[in-house]
Order: structure tokens, then C-alpha cells, then sequence
């Protein structure tokens, strides 16, 4: 019985052989193989905004609450607007009220 080779069919999806790829990461780490984040931003709905979002919170209630920081100090202190710190401290009060 002689044996048939049958080629195979290339993936549609298939990388291309000897291809050299660039890790240019973006705009927040320079390489995405050395980026610290759990997740790329690109993976996540609303992309940086919502992955670093809570941090930005965080420093908000942590300088309005233990640093006793006005609402325009802490705006002028992380460059967000007014609008943001009033949002983020008034969801503070709603989770405080609802615990």
C-alpha cells in the first residue's frame, strides 16, 4: 500500500513565517512584553481610562478625606476637573450610606 501525502490547507488566520515583530507597546509602557499591567489596556472596555480609574480614585478620596485637601486643591493636584472629584466623592458617600 503506498502511503499519500496530503497537503495541508494554511490557516487562513496563519502568522507568517520569519517575520520580525516589533514590540512598540503604546502610549502608556514603551514594550508590551515588559508592561506591568495584568491585562493590555486594548483587552479592557474603556481602555486606560478604566483600568487606571481606580487608582485616580483612590488618590482623590485619600487627599479629600485624610489630607482634608479642598475639592479644587485635589483637582489642581491630579489635573482632573472639579466635575471628576465631586463624582468620585459623592459615589464615596453613596457606598459609605449603603455599608
Amino acid at each position: 500500500m503506498e502511503s499519500t501525502h496530503e497537503e495541508r490547507k494554511t490557516r487562513f488566520d496563519a502568522l507568517p513565517e520569519h517575520t520580525n515583530y516589533a514590540d512598540n507597546g503604546c502610549d502608556l509602557y514603551p514594550s508590551c512584553l515588559r508592561c506591568p499591567l495584568a491585562r493590555c489596556r486594548y483587552e479592557d472596555p474603556g481602555g486606560a481610562r478604566a483600568m487606571l480609574r481606580p487608582s485616580r480614585d483612590a488618590s482623590i478620596r485619600r487627599l479629600s478625606y485624610q489630607q482634608g485637601m479642598s475639592v479644587p486643591q485635589v483637582a489642581a493636584a491630579l489635573g482632573v476637573s472639579r466635575r471628576t472629584v465631586f463624582r468620585v466623592l459623592s459615589a464615596a458617600a453613596r457606598t459609605r450610606k449603603e455599608d
